[in-house]
């Protein structure tokens, strides 16, 4: 199975200087956690999160509708290709300890996004035996915490 044929479409994207409420009401009336997050071009360039906009909310001590979603977003995305295999898209999931990946063209726009939730429910499927075994390993390799930050 490749990328095209698990992702959820269409993505939600906000730009890279919107406020960050707009995220959130996004977020919110599309029952997702995260948001592509795009420049003038369309291009990826961020991907924010439900908690990356509590966090930057509790340590900036502004409302949303003061804050860019650039302060808040991170800018270091692992995305893939349609064309990607599924195991491939896992494997980035497990190595980055990620819950989702973006989906882009060949010139970087979000086309569609893999979430752990997309692997789980395909893996449901009957007779995904190994695919069930391949989602265990990814689910806890993304749940071991991180190394703590060394100062």
């Amino acid at each position: 199975m490749l990328a095209n044929q698990l992702m959820s479409q269409p993505i939600i994207t906000c730009h890279v200087n919107d406020a960050l409420n707009v995220p959130a009401q996004r977020m919110w009336d599309h029952d997702c956690g995260a948001v592509a997050v795009v420049n003038d071009e369309g291009t990826l360039v961020g991907m924010v999160t439900d908690r990356d906009i509590c966090m930057a909310a509790y340590t900036q001590g502004l409302s949303l509708e003061a804050m860019l979603v650039n302060c808040a977003m991170s800018r270091h995305v692992v995305a893939t290709h349609a064309n990607q295999p599924i195991e491939d898209v896992e494997r980035l999931m497990a190595e980055h300890k990620i819950r989702r990946v973006p989906v882009i063209d060949s010139v970087g726009r979000p086309i569609g996004i893999v979430s752990l939730h997309d692997v789980a429910r395909e893996c449901a499927q009957p007779g995904a035996k190994q695919a069930q075994q391949q989602v265990a390993t990814t689910l806890a390799a993304i749940c071991t915490p991180r190394a703590p930050a060394r100062s």
